[in-house]
């Protein structure tokens, strides 16, 4: 299958690596359905690609509705005919402050969104792709290196990614006998509009506060795209892609 008839759904894709993601997919030929809480940024992001609109579908969606996610869904399949590809790109992060002063509230929204909407869109997506044809597709889900090693403060947001990585082992192994290949993306330091303050300086591990290196957000496009385009007897099971020099590696 050629991949100017190949089909994307990206979440989150209304700003930051979601936008630049689906831009750079829709450059590359894929028909891409582009998944976001405001139709309008997404519309935006569309008009942003200067690619034929017709390649293109906005769907105003919550991941973390069941509801919302199975119409995202159903409204790409009634428009491109299939989806060969999800990148579960949406998340959102809590205030940076200790972790009892987080409210109930904060906690079960970063829950719902970075680890519920991800599962759900697994889930909608292992409905539609073992029973298309040609059957199978592939999931890459965004991680972060927060699935690694936390930052101060933190807590709701290195849970979910931490559980993030459960969610593409198990899907992984139970999207073999459907032909669907599932991978991870974890992200370091891309220069996006979550990730400005680190130009500005963050603590670190050992109480300080340091300014930290950022790289080209194109770069981490250009990597699910990569993903996204290998066969699926071929699966990137893991790929981290960060600022070279961000204190990541070491001891803090």
């Amino acid at each position: 299958m050629s991949q100017n008839s190949k089909v994307a759904i990206i979440t989150g894709a209304s700003a930051g690596i979601g936008k630049t993601t689906a831009i750079t997919f829709l450059k590359a030929g894929w028909k891409v359905a582009l998944a976001g809480r405001r139709a309008d940024q997404l519309e935006a992001t569309i008009s942003a690609s200067g690619v034929d609109a017709a390649n293109a579908l906005a769907v105003s969606t919550d991941v973390s509705n069941p509801d919302a996610v199975r119409n995202l869904f159903e409204k790409t399949v009634k428009q491109f005919g299939r989806v060969d590809f999800v990148f579960n790109n949406a998340g959102i992060n809590a205030p940076g402050i200790p972790l009892e002063e987080l409210s109930f509230e904060q906690w079960q929204s970063v829950v719902n969104i970075n680890l519920t909407g991800s599962f759900l869109c697994i889930q909608e997506a292992f409905r539609v792709m073992k029973d298309q044809s040609p059957r199978g597709g592939r999931i890459v889900n965004n991680g972060s290196i927060s699935a690694h090693a936390p930052r101060p403060n933190s807590i709701p947001y290195t849970a979910t990614k931490h559980a993030v990585t459960s969610l593409t082992k198990s899907a992984a192994l139970d999207g073999r006998k459907y032909d669907i290949a599932v991978g991870q993306i974890d992200i370091g330091n891309a220069a996006t509009e979550m990730a400005s303050r680190m130009a500005k300086g963050v603590p670190q591990a050992n109480g300080e506060i340091a300014i930290e290196p950022l790289m080209d957000v194109q770069h981490v496009a250009d990597s699910v795209l990569h993903m996204a385009c290998l066969p699926l007897a071929s699966n990137v099971q893991f790929m981290t892609v960060m600022a070279t020099k961000m204190p990541f590696l070491g001891r803090g």
